[in-house]
């Protein structure tokens, strides 16, 4: 006999149950792109300290990071349609994990496959020892652990008790040695320079100049020590920056304090590490060495109803910070942020109300430590609508006789924020999407100058040999560049993309419609000169070369009036280059810095511009290297890289903490649309949250393309 169907009442608790098992088991399933988890990091330890393919011992661990899947299996698990994307979405790609760890001098590159089953296991599928030039990043507990040596180092405490300083009140930090061209065999070893912090929070304000260790990171021990010449220790007075340290507050007005008030809640949802907003979707993670990554970013066509992809991967890729002073105790500090020291790893938690506004939501950012077990890191990244006050379009029409016309349209942008502050410089790095479909870049420098103990007193006795600004008695502000390079995958429409200059140039008017010109008095005008880029060579950019609009383009998709799609790339400020000697050591290591755009082939391998190994990196192993290639970019899956560089001359204003001093760059889409996607915008008065208040069509039933 037939099974008669419950009746629906009777059905509903049935089928809420199997919705709700369903619901928990794709929830437990982690996207392709998640980074590890504290789970997944402790399993990848286990599989690498029971691997016989690293029998030495101790071994530290110096980066533990996602080993993202092939794109094109991404790509198909993300956007494939129909029972392709069902089909993907209920087989997960396999996850894996890329380890570099050290032992007996020796860096391991190991390849961990994670279970699929949630069994927290993990196998170790490959293994190399790295033979190339440089070393990995280094740990947060190495650094402890050298920092702690020089109390116990009798010539440092010999060089203290000279210069009448109490050891009590001294701090010591690790300085990459950089490379110049050494010989022979090379040492992991770094710097160790210390301060005197006493009565101030700000010790990086009393270097004990003059005096300079070498450790040696493996043996953990003091293998170099002199003390050249000695400065007076600047005083303390005026250097703390804290609250109630600082003086008492300023008098006069105030700025009104404000709050974020949204009574209908936050405008935008996070599952998982989605985030959706407006006509935006993406994926946010974090990484140990480049702090926040963003994925897979479409924004929704309303006008199509349909969701466009703009970003396949894009994040950090490098900080190069070389300071200008080339004596002893200088020399080498040409810092690579993120290869030595990673960004992740210096980013602390995010201060609700002061760092981030109160309408902000939160991601943490798990990462192994240097015995591998996973190490907790609350609130390193958080997103928030912000409401400043800006306008996304408007017009005031005054021509008709008997009327006014105006229409203004608010403009509101979820930003997705980190602070890295690697030592003495924090970094606020924005991402910021518009619902123009622009994304803008913003990087934020502010925290405490590197300065040098000096003899000088005023300006009037400052020599050649100073290589700074004087900012306090006996402190000088060494000259330095900040670098910050951003590795950006983009997919507009598609993975075929092609980089277009249009070049502006100017024309005589020469009076024959044949040559573009007119029979009028007008003598001369600009026009656009449409330059293709075919190879790597062709994609290399100084933006401040000549006025041109830089696009990237889609060539296969067009609009309908015939226009290739795109996104064009527009500079905002901090567009500065390095004028170092191209012989230099330090430019070799960053000899992307020369210029501020780069186009190569898209590589899953290629990542870091400054290479794997940026410690004592020599350059033969980064963006510079891999574009001399002069691969072929037309039509291709290519990838962008911006460098938004800054020369930094300090100024008194900047000591003893800096404000905060900003640059940037924005992805706008240009013919991306067949009008301006946000013409049908509510006005303020009526403006709500929910979904995209330009959409005409359910977003959730629309296709991506």
């Amino acid at each position: 006999m037939a099974r008669l169907p419950l009746p629906l009442p009777a059905m509903l608790p049935l089928l809420l149950a199997v919705l709700s098992v369903a619901t928990a088991a794709a929830s437990s399933r982690p996207h392709p792109l998640d980074p590890l988890s504290p789970a997944e990091i402790t399993a990848v330890r286990a599989a690498v300290l029971a691997s016989s393919l690293v029998p030495a011992r101790p071994l530290t661990f110096h980066y533990v990071g996602l080993d993202e899947p092939d794109k094109p299996d991404v790509l198909a698990y993300a956007y494939g349609g129909g029972t392709a994307r069902r089909r993907a979405r209920r087989r997960p790609l396999q996850r894996r994990a890329l380890v570099i760890a050290r032992a007996r001098g020796q860096s391991h590159e190991l390849r961990v496959e994670i279970a699929r089953n949630g069994s927290s296991a993990a196998a170790v599928r490959s293994h190399t020892v790295h033979r190339g030039a440089g070393f990995p990043t280094l740990t947060l507990e190495e650094q402890f652990a050298a920092v702690a040596l020089p109390p116990a180092y009798p010539p440092f405490v010999d060089s203290v008790r000279r210069r009448g300083v109490d050891m009590a009140d001294v701090l010591c930090a690790v300085f990459p040695v950089g490379w110049f061209g050494d010989a022979g065999a090379p040492r992991r070893v770094a710097k160790m320079l210390c301060f005197v912090a006493g009565a101030t929070a700000n010790f990086y304000a009393r270097p004990i100049e003059g005096v300079t260790m070498v450790v040696d990171l493996d043996r953990m021990a003091i293998v170099g020590y002199r003390d050249r010449v000695a400065y007076p220790v600047p005083k303390a007075e005026g250097t703390d920056y804290r609250t109630g340290k600082a003086g008492p507050p300023l008098a006069g007005p105030q700025p009104a304090p404000g709050v974020v008030v949204q009574p209908e809640g936050r405008g935008f949802h996070i599952d998982g590490n989605i985030v959706r907003w407006a006509n935006w979707e993406f994926h946010v993670g974090f990484d140990m060495r480049a702090g926040t990554v963003i994925s897979l970013a479409s924004v929704h066509d309303a006008d199509a109803c349909t969701r466009r992809r703009v970003l396949y991967r894009g994040f950090v890729s490098e900080v190069f910070v070389p300071y200008m002073d080339p004596v002893e105790e200088w020399y080498y500090r040409t810092f690579l942020d993120a290869g030595e020291y990673g960004l992740g790893l210096w980013a602390f938690p995010l201060q609700p109300g002061a760092d981030c506004p109160a309408n902000a939501a939160y991601f943490d950012g798990f990462y192994a430590g240097q015995d591998g077990k996973p190490v907790s890191g609350e609130n390193r990244i958080c997103v928030f609508e912000r409401y400043a006050g800006d306008i996304a379009w408007r017009h005031t029409e005054a021509g008709f006789p008997d009327k006014l016309i105006t229409e203004v349209r608010p403009d509101v942008t979820l930003v997705v924020r980190m602070v890295v502050s690697p030592g003495n410089y924090d970094y606020i790095l924005d991402w910021e999407f518009k619902t123009s479909g622009s994304i803008k870049f913003v990087v934020s420098l502010t925290g405490l100058l590197e300065v040098k103990a000096t003899p000088f007193t005023h300006a009037d006795e400052i020599t050649a040999d100073a290589h700074g600004t004087l900012v306090s008695e006996n402190t000088l502000a060494i000259y330095h560049d900040h670098y910050v390079t951003y590795h950006l995958d983009l997919d507009v429409d598609g993975t075929n993309n092609s980089f277009v200059k249009n070049v502006i140039t100017t024309r005589r008017n020469t009076g024959d419609p044949a040559t573009g010109g007119a029979d009028t008095p007008r003598r001369s005008y600009w026009t656009v000169r449409r330059e293709v880029a075919e190879t790597e060579a062709d994609g290399q950019v100084d933006v401040d070369a000549g006025p041109a609009d830089l696009l990237f383009v889609n060539p296969g998709k067009k609009t309908r009036l015939g226009n290739e799609v795109g996104y064009r790339l527009i500079p905002a400020g901090a567009t500065a280059a390095s004028v170092l000697a191209d012989d230099d050591f330090p430019q070799r290591r960053a000899s992307y810095t020369k210029k501020q755009v780069w186009v190569t082939p898209y590589s899953k391998s290629e990542k870091w511009a400054a290479g794997l190994y940026a410690d004592q990196s020599t350059g033969d192993d980064g963006l510079a290297a891999w574009s001399g290639r002069n691969r072929g970019v037309r039509d291709e899956d290519i990838v962008l890289w911006y460098t938004l560089g800054l020369h930094h001359i300090p100024y008194q204003e900047d000591f003893p903490v800096m404000p905060t001093l900003s640059g940037g760059f924005e992805l706008r889409p240009s013919n991306f649309f067949e009008r301006n996607p946000i013409l049908r915008t509510r006005p303020a008065s009526t403006h709500g949250h929910g979904h995209s208040a330009n959409c005409s069509c359910d977003a959730r039933k629309t296709q991506l393309i």
